[in-house]
């Protein structure tokens, strides 16, 4: 029997992956690069070449930012008026100390509302990172060797990639594809993507790959175990080799294969992955 075999590509784009100069236009540099980024997408994209043939649907999520945005630089300053340095984690604690405030006082009651919301799920603290994927901009880009490849494919299946967009909600974060950290029913884009997750569900064999590990890979993952009916991890194939975590964030990527281990996910790498 053949199977219903699905590549989802986690954020695969420019201001993830640590490119080389020659890799950029002149004057760009990707803004949040994940060490080892660059070489997890020439593995997919040679992988993806090689099993084009057998693979049925690929679907393409990409982070998708304004400047404004409350996990960015513009949103935050210190309580001495100073800039917010990217890298910073914020707490509603601090908020309310007086550390640190939006730059518009108008915003406070909402920015408090949703630091408590978000510390009280319990999966991260807010953190400020640098602006990155900015609609529009080089950076939200598709890296180049998995664009191709993408491209081929869809010449040689006769059907396009499904490219799903997150993360354009100015008032929360975003790390899964499937729904962002805090929900808004108000705001649909940040509520459970039923369509993306119906499509994922029928997989028969879904393969995963993208950036990173320590937050989008994991969250989109870890969101779609807890809707998936219980059988359905083993449906799941992580590629080791084909994302990275971010830089001060390995623990989280160890604890996240370790969890799919547990779940009965299947883990390899691309040289090991034949279908």
């Amino acid at each position: 029997m053949t199977l219903d075999t699905h590549l989802l590509l986690i954020d695969p784009q420019n201001d993830f992956c640590d490119l080389p100069a020659n890799f950029c236009p002149s004057g760009l540099r990707p803004s949040l690069p994940v060490p080892g980024a660059h070489a997890d997408m020439q593995r997919v994209a040679t992988w993806l070449r090689l099993h084009s043939a057998h693979i049925d649907h690929i679907t393409v999520t990409l982070d998708s930012h304004q400047v404004f945005d409350i996990a960015h630089p513009a949103f935050w300053q210190q309580g001495s008026g100073d800039e917010v340095a990217p890298f910073t984690a914020i707490t509603a604690a601090q908020v309310r100390q007086g550390q640190f405030q939006p730059r518009k006082a108008a915003h406070l009651a909402r920015t408090l509302a949703y630091l408590d919301a978000l510390e009280a799920r319990g999966r991260y603290t807010l953190m400020v990172w640098p602006v990155h994927c900015e609609i529009g901009s080089w950076g939200h880009g598709v890296h180049a060797h998995i664009l191709s490849a993408c491209a081929d494919w869809q010449r040689q299946q006769q059907r396009a990639v499904c490219n799903v967009f997150k993360g354009s909600n100015p008032w929360t974060e975003h790390f899964s594809a499937l729904e962002a950290e805090v929900p808004n029913a108000s705001a649909p884009e940040t509520c459970l993507n039923q369509t993306l997750l119906t499509s994922l569900l029928q997989a028969q064999r879904l393969i995963v790959a993208g950036e990173a590990s320590s937050h989008c890979v994991r969250a989109t993952v870890e969101h779609l175990l807890q809707q998936a009916p219980a059988d359905f991890a083993p449906r799941i194939t992580v590629l080791t080799d084909g994302m990275s975590p971010v830089s001060g964030f390995e623990a989280q990527h160890i604890a996240f294969l370790q969890h799919l281990q547990a779940a009965g996910a299947q883990l390899c790498t691309t040289t090991e992955l034949r279908l």
